[in-house]
């Protein structure tokens, strides 16, 4: 995070995102206030709490992807939930701490595959030391042990690859974690063997069982290495780390925040998107949440709210909600320009990935530049006519013109296509006709 200074942070989301300037300024600055604050002395850096966001635009205009993009760079842990798949305390529905439970279950899963990475080596090494063994064993008709010679001539056919189909016995775990129902201030929790002490105590005196099983070279070193990988892992580590990660620089990208902002207070479904507000308000100033992993407080943790708020208004929120999300940025509307820059500009830009899911088949596609401005402008025109979903449409206007050449690329004769303007236009005919059914409907 050092290097990475807000220009560096806005310089990287261009390459992916068009346009939104503002709302990438935004991201760079929380981004590097949160790297700011772990540079102060403790007792400091406690009273500072992150700037929280609500992004205001409608769908298609970059709202996820900038969220994406920003956890992505300085790789925090980062999930994304949609505001409506939750409910008051009372309703039928998930509750709100789960959002943290699954934000700390990101943060596991990525340690642990940090630290199994540094264990692959030595399990990989590990591993071909028993299958040679298995081999061996396998391969004897009297006992005793193999010689020497025998034992680095498997070696040396295993390290070259020449005994991948070749049926080995080994013993392999059969892994029963024990698993619970406990009941917390937050709801029913499920908790399994992940470095929970409870289970870890609950598995205590009850070894691992084995058995024996017939496989493949290649299946058997796949299933062992993970096995060995397993055995050097300190899940205490992992999840003191994975905990600590989450409270420092853990991301919630609360999507459709609009709509449980409800206007009315008559009783119906505002009693309950009103209740979802002030089951989230905690989460938001900052609680502790029991997960199975332990506590968790999320003082610290940056939420990025967002929302069309085509009907309600960020003001609809409740007031105290309202004030914990200070920062907020509208999102421009995407037009025809935009979408020709979209079509260009990002690294993995759409045109750029037919034309890789082609080349696999052995068909080249080339985009001429009359063709994209067509593709743009055919994309804004059904906007208009059938519901603005951003760049979203963009998608739905490239699938539906090469939908005949990604059918029959397997067999067909075509090893090269060309998109221009001419053909935009006779095969996105149909879209438009379709637009213009809709509009008389």
């Amino acid at each position: 995070m050092e290097d990475l200074t807000p220009r560096r942070i806005v310089a990287h989301l261009d390459r992916f995102i068009v346009g939104q300037d503002r709302a990438k300024r935004a991201v760079a600055v929380a981004l590097r206030n949160r790297w700011r604050r772990r540079r102060l002395p403790p007792e400091q850096a406690r009273e500072i709490h992150p700037k929280n966001l609500i992004l205001i635009g409608p769908t298609g205009v970059g709202k996820t992807e900038i969220a994406r993009r920003m956890a992505e760079l300085v790789s925090a842990p980062f999930v994304k939930v949609e505001a409506t798949k939750y409910s008051e305390v009372g309703y039928v529905g998930r509750d709100v701490d789960s959002i943290v439970r699954d934000l700390l279950d990101v943060a596991v899963d990525g340690v642990r595959a940090e630290h199994a990475s540094r264990w692959r080596e030595a399990a990989a090494a590990a591993v071909e030391e028993r299958i040679a063994d298995a081999l061996l064993a396998t391969g004897r008709a009297a006992g005793g042990e193999p010689t020497g010679g025998e034992r680095a001539e498997v070696l040396e056919r295993l390290r070259a690859g020449a005994l991948e189909k070749a049926e080995v016995e080994v013993r392999v775990e059969e892994k029963v974690s024990p698993q619970v129902e406990i009941f917390t201030g937050s709801g029913m929790e499920y908790m399994g063997f992940e470095g929970n002490s409870w289970s870890q105590l609950l598995s205590r005196g009850s070894p691992a069982r084995t058995r024996a099983a017939l496989l493949p070279v290649a299946q058997a070193r796949a299933l062992l290495e993970r096995e060995e990988v397993e055995k050097r892992l300190d899940r205490d580590a992992i999840v003191r780390e994975a905990i600590r990660r989450t409270e420092e620089s853990g991301i919630v990208f609360l999507d459709e925040i609009d709509k449980i902002a409800g206007r009315s207070h008559d009783g119906g479904p505002d009693v309950s998107r009103e209740g979802v507000q002030r089951d989230l308000l905690p989460l938001v100033e900052g609680t502790t949440v029991y997960t199975r992993y332990g506590t968790i407080r999320t003082d610290h943790v940056l939420f990025v709210a967002a929302g069309a708020f085509t009907i309600a208004r960020p003001s609809d929120l409740i007031p105290e909600l309202q004030g914990r999300f200070p920062i907020r940025v509208t999102l421009e509307p995407l037009g025809r320009g935009e979408f020709l820059r979209i079509l260009t500009e990002p690294e993995n830009a759409l045109p750029k990935q037919y034309g890789a899911l082609l080349s696999v088949e052995g068909v080249e596609l080339a985009f001429g530049r009359d063709g994209l401005e067509e593709i743009a402008s055919l994309a804004d025109r059904l906007n208009v006519a059938l519901g603005d979903i951003g760049a979203r449409r963009l998608s739905t206007v490239l699938e539906s013109l090469l939908e005949g050449i990604l059918f029959a690329a397997p067999e067909g004769t075509a090893r090269r296509l060309l998109v221009d303007a001419r053909f935009v236009r006779e095969q996105g005919a149909g879209l438009l006709a379709e637009a213009d059914l809709s509009r008389k409907r």
